[in-house]
């Protein structure tokens, strides 16, 4: 299938014609090179967030959400598999994990699977047990440490390459998971946490992601790209009703980088360039992680389409 079609990329150029019309011009893709390559980015970025409704259209294998199959276990389709059957905190337990670790592009799940499934020890690291005692689970990771990363096959995911396995260290995975266990059982439990986000801001999804965004702040590890990360697979496996309003330039460097390129806004305010932005997502009819994900991918090689796989 060709996912690049010429009606789709026509589409796409006949609105980025009319933003440009009738709102700001955006120099960065003035040649017309650039301009497809940036469509082909918005286009894989639709798909990749359309990805995960159409998993959840279709009948999972129950082994996707058993840590002890090598072959099979997937976090994102064992999430799925806990939300059918209203294992709400364990789905969204799981989510928090697949965004900590990441897929890494050999291991895969590794990570995720090792820890999550205790090793093969058991009770594995459920919901249940992480929130009863996650210092427990910080002695258990101090212990385990070195046989997780055993061999060469092992790695955190691309967005999270800079994070550490260290159980103690301030960033390190045993401060990760003990601070999200105490942001959310601080709330008792995940409804009642996206419950609060929803609220105080009168039910207003982009709101909520803004307050969600600003609580999370409390979980070590988790900076700009992380919390972002986290809550946009929350709203789009519709474990929260939420979505975000903005890009989250601050703090970000591909995303920014992308923005300060296409729009050529040397000067500009960070306020004027999410609201520019904001705008051309509602042109484009996509959603802000759309614009996000397509700037940061598209401004590494603005001149040359590159699939990026996540």
């Amino acid at each position: 299938m060709n996912r690049h079609n010429s009606v789709l990329m026509q589409h796409y150029k006949n609105l980025l014609a009319l933003y440009e019309a009738q709102e700001y011009p955006l120099p960065g893709i003035s040649n017309p090179l650039h301009r497809d390559t940036f469509i082909k980015q918005v286009i894989d970025s639709v798909r990749r967030i359309e990805y995960v409704s159409r998993i959840a259209s279709r009948p999972i294998c129950p082994n996707r959400a058993d840590p002890q199959d090598e072959e099979l276990f997937d976090p994102l389709r064992a999430a799925l598999i806990h939300k059918s059957l209203g294992n709400h905190d364990e789905a969204c337990w799981l989510i928090f994990l697949l965004t900590h670790f990441g897929r890494h592009r050999y291991a895969k799940w590794r990570y995720v699977r090792e820890i999550y499934g205790k090793l093969g020890e058991q009770p594995y690291w459920s919901w249940p047990e992480i929130s009863a005692d996650p210092q427990a689970f910080r002695t258990w990771l101090r212990q385990s440490t070195h046989h997780i990363l055993r061999g060469d096959d092992r790695g955190f995911g691309n967005h999270r390459k800079f994070t550490s396995m260290d159980a103690d260290k301030p960033n390190g995975t045993g401060m990760a998971v003990q601070t999200y266990v105490g942001w959310v059982t601080g709330h008792d439990g995940h409804s009642q946490l996206f419950q609060t986000a929803l609220d105080q801001s009168g039910a207003d999804p982009k709101q909520a992601f803004e307050w969600l965004y600003r609580s999370m702040s409390v979980v070590r590890s988790f900076a700009r790209l992380g919390k972002f990360d986290y809550l946009t697979m929350l709203g789009k496996t519709g474990l929260a009703p939420i979505a975000p309003g903005l890009t989250y330039l601050a703090g970000s460097s591909g995303p920014r980088s992308g923005a300060d390129l296409i729009l050529g806004s040397a000067g500009f305010s960070i306020r004027e360039k999410e609201n520019r932005l904001v705008l051309l997502a509602q042109y484009l009819n996509v959603n802000m992680q759309v614009i996000e994900d397509s700037l940061c991918n598209w401004h590494k090689t603005s001149g040359t389409y590159i699939y990026f796989s996540g």
